[in-house]
């Protein structure tokens, strides 16, 4: 009985828990391309081209329509226009479900923003890896300045979190231009 428990205890604190493998704060953020869908369309995200323009929000979310995922991409689709006021590109990845990414854009996305499905490279190179679903990325949120240095690292299951401490982070960055 203790033994099952222990063992239930230490699967829902994987699951539940942060990534602990994320790149820190203060190092330069790998740079990738991404294809994948804004309001149902297809796009292509390029991380230098979009620092060029100012800081970039990249969050990891695990797949689409998930509920987490999904009430996730919500939040942040309320406050996309909050982030683009303060200068930043805003986008979603994932290895999970990309095939339904088009309809994601869409419904959970609310075509204010892009998520786009990441290649393994990608995910490896930002070292987001879910260790009970192999070839899912956690979910993590990076704010990159447009030096291309990762400003905040946020990992939590939890979704709530995300754009509260992004969206800070972003203002903080632009507010000190």
């Amino acid at each position: 009985m203790k033994r099952t428990l222990a063992v239930g205890l230490a699967a829902l604190i994987l699951v539940t828990g942060p990534a602990f493998a994320s790149l820190k704060a203060g190092v330069q953020a790998p740079d990738f391309t991404a294809e994948g869908a804004l309001g149902g369309q297809p796009f292509t995200f390029h991380l230098a081209d979009a620092l060029k323009k100012g800081p970039v929000v990249v969050y990891f979310f695990p797949a689409a329509f998930t509920p987490g995922c999904t009430a996730e991409a919500k939040l942040f689709a309320d406050a996309a226009d909050q982030f683009k006021s303060a200068g930043a590109t805003l986008i979603g990845v994932t290895r999970g479900n990309t095939n339904q990414l088009v309809r994601f854009s869409m419904e959970a996305c609310r075509n204010k923003f892009p998520v786009a499905g990441i290649s393994k490279q990608t995910m490896h190179a930002y070292k987001e890896s879910m260790a009970l679903s192999p070839g899912w990325t956690d979910r993590t949120s990076y704010v990159i300045d447009m030096d291309g240095r990762i400003v905040l690292v946020y990992s939590a299951m939890k979704p709530n979190e995300h754009v509260t401490r992004t969206l800070a982070a972003v203002r903080a960055l632009t507010s000190a231009e």
